[in-house]
């Protein structure tokens, strides 16, 4: 079966070869499976930056409408003081009114 050694030496690389061959297989096999990994990862990440995106537009656009309503309260409360001291002064004549 092994006549020279020449027959060995190509036994031994072929032998190498199947082995090199495997070992190249087994890590391009974990090095995409390093990359699904960190595109499901980056995936997350992304489907949470989007949802904080939502959260902070929905909490703008309340902050807005309530600041409206600041501004009426604000106003009405203005209102409820001018007329507060208006009834004092006709109940207190003497009294002088402050701006």
């Amino acid at each position: 079966m092994f006549n020279t050694s020449g027959d060995i030496l190509d036994i031994t690389l072929a032998v190498c070869v199947v082995v090199l061959t495997v070992f190249i297989c087994l890590g391009l096999y974990y090095l995409v499976s390093g990359i699904h990994k960190i595109h499901k990862v980056i995936k997350r990440v992304d489907d949470g930056v989007s949802k904080a995106e939502e959260i902070i537009e929905i909490a703008r656009e309340k902050l807005k409408n309530s600041s409206a309503y600041f501004m009426i309260l604000g106003e009405i409360a203005k209102k409820a003081m001018e007329f507060v001291q208006e009834k004092r002064e006709k109940k207190n004549p003497g009294t002088k009114k402050k701006k």
